[in-house]
């Protein structure tokens, strides 16, 4: 990356936090008010929701806008991502996204947030969010490793000794 790219992130992260900071989104209790239904509507926070809806009227216009360059304004190309299907693995990672998220009322943006704020919950659960980081890490290279060894395997099954010229 260079300077160019570092500036834009930061300023980028800076807006996004403040923007967390000033809707009440870095308090667990209004994501957690946010799925609260014990009581029926009485109970329910809908402020998530307006939040949301707010984001999505500044970028889908803004979005429309950029798409159309050449190129994004800091970089070569753009990097977008091009999978398109739905796996196990995505399907598995979002609902233990979703479940962390109702239960402990942090996503990770706000958990960041917090964490500047020094708030202990955000601190445990940032710290959380590093272990399962690194171990999904591990878990990739042993995975990688894995396929490698039942692929250099079923090669030397597949292959005759001889390099296949005929004796």
């Amino acid at each position: 990356m260079n300077q160019k790219q570092y500036v834009a992130a930061f300023g980028t992260g800076l807006l996004f936090a403040v923007g967390l900071a000033l809707s009440g989104m870095t308090l667990p209790s209004k994501v957690i008010g946010f799925f609260d239904f014990s009581q029926g509507l009485t109970s329910w926070d809908p402020s998530l929701a307006f939040v949301m809806g707010g984001g999505m009227l500044v970028y889908l216009p803004v979005w429309r806008l950029v798409k159309g360059r050449a190129r994004p304004l800091f970089d070569e190309r753009w990097r977008l991502p091009t999978r398109k299907d739905i796996d196990g693995r995505l399907v598995l990672g979002a609902a233990l996204f979703g479940i962390g998220w109702g239960l402990g009322g942090f996503c990770p943006g706000p958990a960041l947030t917090s964490v500047g704020a020094l708030s202990s919950k955000a601190l445990v659960m940032v710290a959380a969010m590093l272990v399962g980081m690194v171990a999904f890490q591990q878990l990739e290279k042993v995975r990688e490793r894995a396929k490698a060894r039942r692929e250099a395997e079923r090669q030397a099954t597949t292959t005759p000794a001889n390099g296949g010229i005929a004796s």
